[in-house]
């Protein structure tokens, strides 16, 4: 058991998930606990340079998953791993989670080689807890268009996000008690409080 906790948020792009992430990690300093909040792609020098390339440049699809997978070595063994070993906890806005979902769901790669690429940069390595924000497509379209630049992967087509989240659902399946379902069509208010409750109980596991 490593002295500190990893939780990570999931979810489509327009879920809102980003939004709470600076909450939880407030809320854990409140109750005394070192916080290291972070992102994927990206939280190391490198990686946020492999961000831009992965959010911004076109590229074949095994290219995107192993760059994908090259930032996540870099962030765990950079940023993640050290701050769980000094018994902080992270937050990281997104993990392999998203991986499995946006180049296995949406750009149809085959899950068995994202499985081999899990295995080989963190086989002993998961979140403790991870937050999945899910609404519907059109929720997240409609959030998506509130005046910014998009990305390439949220200049995606409907059918790509239908089979992210289909992905993402598939994996709440398989690791029911890891993966918990945020519903992000409900109030903040109420968004935020199913939060803390789940953070809540992985506080109460220590």
């Amino acid at each position: 058991m490593l002295p500190g906790k990893f939780i990570s948020f999931e979810g489509v792009d327009g879920a809102g998930k980003s939004t709470h992430v600076e909450a939880v990690a407030q809320y854990l300093r409140d109750r005394g606990l070192n916080v290291v909040t972070t992102r994927e792609p990206g939280g190391t020098p490198l990686g946020e340079k492999l961000r831009e390339l992965l959010l911004h440049e076109s590229m074949h699809l095994e290219t995107e998953a192993l760059l994908m997978f090259a930032a996540r070595r870099e962030h765990i063994a950079k940023i993640i791993l050290p701050a769980i070993h000094r018994g902080d906890w992270v937050i990281s806005d997104r993990f392999t989670d998203a991986s499995f979902a946006y180049q296995g769901g949406g750009r149809r790669l085959a899950l068995d080689k994202l499985q081999s690429l899990e295995q080989w940069v963190h086989a002993d390595l998961q979140p403790d807890l991870t937050l999945l924000f899910d609404v519907p497509l059109e929720v997240a379209r409609e959030r998506l268009s509130a005046g910014r630049a998009l990305d390439k992967f949220e200049q995606e087509k409907d059918d790509f996000f239908e089979r992210v989240r289909e992905v993402y659902l598939m994996r709440v399946r398989s690791f029911p008690s890891r993966i918990k379902i945020i519903d992000g069509t409900r109030p903040v208010a109420e968004v935020s409080a199913q939060v803390e409750h789940d953070v809540t109980a992985l506080l109460g596991g220590q």
